[in-house]
């Protein structure tokens, strides 16, 4: 069991296992417990400013999804915790409009506001070929503001699908056209091997969530692309890692690709959050995995035809997932919550029963995701105010106090790349020849 789960079901927890999937009838002062709960609010506003409470119920979705976690078998977490647990171990607080991870920031548009991401050392070279000039060194923000000053957000849109960026206009908060998926009635999840592709955030944690239910875990990175989370703050990255197994295999190597095919063609579930085309350039067919009882779970930005790229930070605020500050300005709402929130799903999903009894493709989109969330009217006209040196959520009618993000620590050290590559082939059977 994970660092910071409890063995029992105390009466809060068992309350919120019987929670029906938030819809519009959800009540608004249980949206607005849980957002006080969940330590948002706190990295929601500026710095020198009051926190604030954002719109939607994705605290009381996360809740939710934990729930149906541990109702398969994995640690009874509480889901609206997880939502800020990476900025309470790098000690991260609000930040406005620049994303409480730095990497993200709100700009001006012509005609509204954008979200745009700096996250990969490409990243100020495609911004340059967005905007028709180079940008000079340390001036991304001004220069790409002046662009976008200057521009529509459909013509950012445009631009940024075109060249692979993560960014995009904030669109009003409304339904989606796709339908986010549901999980079904919970499977467990000892035994289940898990073959992990994914990086980051969103796609390690649902890997983590599977492995707190007992499935076997192995991470897979290739030579060139290793997980960039690895670069990143370390007790995250063990905290989601811990008890994996690491294998490196090569797809442009013939040994590796044999050993890659074997090792998919052995799994339970699949997690990954690629492009459609990337996997499929290592020759793997994710129907036919499906064909054959394996569950694949696909995480995207905007969806598995849209190609396009996005981070949490950005996906949120383009779906309209932000605060409002004390002069109607958007801010960001908590640390890149999409990312936890597509997670948590996504291994509910894997953790579900799946439709007829076989295996499926299941895609999490993030955009979908968020704008769910949405959908739910949040907490009314809750708000939070100051009281005796600390802040509430005040309902008009009961008062919650906000919980400063609380993390877990890690169990253990994750495993360097690559570390278990050979046992885990021996292990399974798998003969490279």
């Amino acid at each position: 069991m994970a660092d910071g789960a409890t063995g029992g079901t105390t009466g809060s927890e068992a309350t919120r296992s019987a929670r029906p999937w938030p819809d519009a009838h959800t009540s608004p002062a249980l949206v607005a417990e849980d957002w006080a709960r969940s330590g948002v609010p706190l990295l929601t506003g500026h710095s020198d400013g009051p926190p604030l409470l954002p719109p939607g119920a994705a605290a009381t979705f996360a809740s939710w999804l934990s729930d149906h976690v541990a109702a398969a078998g994995g640690a009874r977490l509480d889901g609206a915790r997880l939502l800020a647990e990476r900025a309470a171990l790098g000690g991260r607080g609000r930040r406005g409009r620049l994303s409480v991870g730095g990497s993200c920031r709100l700009l001006p548009t012509r005609d509204g506001w954008a979200a745009v991401s700096d996250a990969r050392p490409d990243d100020p070279l495609l911004w340059s070929a967005l905007i028709g000039r180079d940008l000079d060194a340390g001036a991304l923000p001004g220069q790409l503001a002046d662009w976008l000053a200057a521009h529509d957000g459909a013509d950012l849109d445009e631009r940024v699908a075109l060249l692979g960026l993560a960014g995009g206009a904030v669109r009003p908060r409304s339904r989606s056209d796709r339908a986010c998926p549901l999980p079904g009635a919970p499977r467990a999840g000892a035994g289940l091997l898990v073959v992990d592709f994914s990086a980051l955030w969103a796609g390690p944690l649902c890997a983590h969530l599977l492995g707190t239910a007992g499935a076997r875990v192995v991470k897979v990175e290739t030579p060139s692309r290793p997980d960039g989370a690895r670069f990143g703050d370390p007790a995250f990255y063990d905290l989601l890692h811990a008890g994996h197994s690491s294998v490196v295999l090569d797809p442009a190597d013939a040994r590796g690709r044999t050993a890659l095919h074997e090792l998919v063609g052995r799994a339970d579930v699949v997690v990954e959050a690629s492009r459609p085309r990337a996997l499929a350039g290592f020759g793997l067919d994710a129907e036919a995995e499906v064909a054959r009882g394996c569950t694949w779970i696909s995480i995207t930005a905007y969806g598995r035809a849209a190609g396009r790229v996005g981070f949490g930070d950005d996906v949120a605020a383009a779906r309209g997932l932000l605060g409002t500050d004390a002069d109607g300005l958007p801010v960001f709402a908590g640390d890149a919550v999409a990312d936890p929130l597509t997670g948590l799903l996504a291994a509910a999903l894997a953790l579900s029963e799946q439709p007829g009894g076989g295996g499926a493709v299941r895609e999490v989109s993030m955009a979908d995701v968020v704008t769910a969330c949405l959908s739910v009217p949040g907490a009314g006209e809750a708000r939070v105010v100051g009281y005796g040196g600390g802040w509430l959520v005040d309902t008009g009618g009961t008062a919650y106090p906000l919980s400063a993000p609380r993390p877990r620590r890690p169990a253990a050290a994750a495993p360097a790349s690559g570390a278990d590559t050979a046992d885990v082939l021996r292990e399974l059977g798998i003969r490279v020849p």
